[in-house]
């Protein structure tokens, strides 16, 4: 139990430093070319513990193993991640950041219609909690959201939920480091796949007619340099494969719906550390949702650790 909580603290740490570290490299790279690297680095790294959990939990990866973790790789990465490029074109990053780390809300009723995990009471405070807080930092009322990125922040987020909940059904049988590894590979494909046909001049003109210029004539290799490199594996080796590694191994000791609190935590300790790191000011209404996402987290999370002692005495 106590494990769990470890590897959520893993992925929170990584997640949260996300968009802070990516801000170094800002406008020096493609973000989908940028997918493409995180993921393809995340499957290299991730790959000898995965083969290593194989071998040792005796186990192969059949035809139809592989196809679950391709349409893993197709649903949270390359339909996911472009989506959510898609919806920032459209709206603001911290718009789309914040309705993308509501993707708990989805996931805990996925988790019961899929999984057949219960809704306590304590989830629907936290979630109550979570989504006010996550509406006090978007403010909608003070700002002219665009509808069009609403939609496909919120579109990326269920894609995103429906991954975790879909990937667990796997992770008790393979473990958390072959899901998240395979189901990079099959998403890395895709990507590349979709690159490749942003260089065909009908789909290359299509994407700019809509004003979305980041997804035609996509590079591969350019933009890499010395100076970037070193941000450029962190999000890569860190936050793809540490984090999502430590996503999914939370998974074998916790049910999905606290796990993905992770991404309520996001939103909330993104800023302090952008504040940090960059200095970046922290207005009231991120402050207020902060604190209201704090709580509506430790809501679910201190219960359940309560709930694990009293199980064992």
């Amino acid at each position: 139990m106590k494990k769990g909580y470890g590897y959520i603290a893993v992925a929170v740490i990584m997640f949260t430093s996300f968009e802070v570290v990516l801000k170094f490299i800002a406008g020096q790279i493609n973000p989908v070319q940028l997918t493409l690297c995180r993921f393809a680095i995340g499957f290299i790294f991730l790959l000898p513990v995965a083969l290593h959990n194989l071998k040792k939990r005796e186990k192969q990866l059949d035809r139809k193993t592989m196809a679950y973790f391709a349409l893993l790789g197709l649903i949270g990465i390359a339909l996911c991640m472009p989506i959510l490029q898609m919806a920032v074109s459209y709206t603001n990053s911290s718009v789309a950041a914040v309705m993308f780390s509501c993707n708990p809300v989805f996931v805990t009723f996925l988790a019961f219609f899929l999984l057949k995990e219960p809704i306590k009471p304590r989830h629907i405070a936290a979630l109550a909690l979570e989504i006010l807080g996550t509406v006090v930092i978007i403010s909608p009322w003070n700002t002219k959201l665009n509808m069009t990125g609403v939609a496909l922040a919120l579109l990326s987020t269920l894609l995103f939920s429906l991954y975790g909940v879909m990937g667990k059904r796997k992770v008790a049988e393979f473990g958390g480091a072959v899901v998240t590894c395979f189901s990079f590979f099959f998403g890395s494909l895709i990507v590349l796949a979709l690159i490749l046909l942003s260089h065909i001049p009908v789909a290359a003109q299509m994407f700019q007619s809509i004003g979305l210029n980041s997804f035609a004539n996509i590079p591969v290799l350019a933009g890499y340099t010395w100076e970037n490199l070193p941000y450029v594996l962190f999000v890569s080796v860190g936050v793809a494969g540490i984090g999502f590694c430590a996503y999914f191994l939370a998974m074998e000791y916790q049910p999905a719906s606290v796990v993905s609190l992770v991404y309520f935590f996001k939103p909330a300790l993104s800023p302090l550390l952008a504040w940090w790191v960059h200095g970046e000011e922290i207005a009231p209404n991120m402050l207020v949702g902060v604190i209201l996402i704090v709580v509506g987290s430790l809501c679910s999370i201190i219960p359940g650790i309560l709930e694990a002692k009293r199980e064992k005495i």
